[in-house]
């Protein structure tokens, strides 16, 4: 287990929240979140952040339907994850996030009661809950 560092992106149509990471204390912390229009981020936006960051890999969450079948949010979200790998040439995973959006909004609670939940913030956190699941799912168990 190396320390590499990981880019998390919690992808949605509007919003997507972004979170760094590193292996070797598998946790992250929110970066931020940039709009997106219809799904479409300014890839530029990105691109700065892979560039400042240079991630070993990126980790993009999958959103499923609780019972594990897909949706069209997980084909834009795989759509997405494609795209990065294929402008950024970075190696990119995909993580299930079928509880994240919850358990963000209970983690930012914790942090800071109702004034931590701005939209942009739940999908940030959400992001550092992506990364933290894909390390848990990498050395689990």
């Amino acid at each position: 287990m190396g320390d590499k560092s990981v880019l998390g992106f919690d992808y949605g149509t509007k919003s997507i929240g972004i979170a760094i990471g590193q292996e070797l204390t598998a946790s992250a912390r929110p970066l931020l979140s940039i709009k997106a229009v219809d799904g479409i981020p300014k890839w530029e936006e990105i691109g700065a952040l892979i560039e400042e960051w240079k991630p070993d890999l990126v980790v993009v969450g999958l959103p499923l339907n609780m019972d594990g079948t897909e949706q069209e949010m997980t084909q834009r979200a795989r759509k997405f994850a494609n795209r990065l790998s294929g402008r950024f040439g970075v190696k990119v995973a995909t993580q299930d996030e079928r509880l994240t959006t919850a358990d963000a909004k209970a983690r930012l609670f914790e942090m800071g009661g109702y004034k931590a939940l701005t939209k942009g913030q739940v999908d940030a956190m959400s992001a550092v809950l992506i990364v933290e699941s894909y390390f848990e799912n990498q050395y689990g168990e």
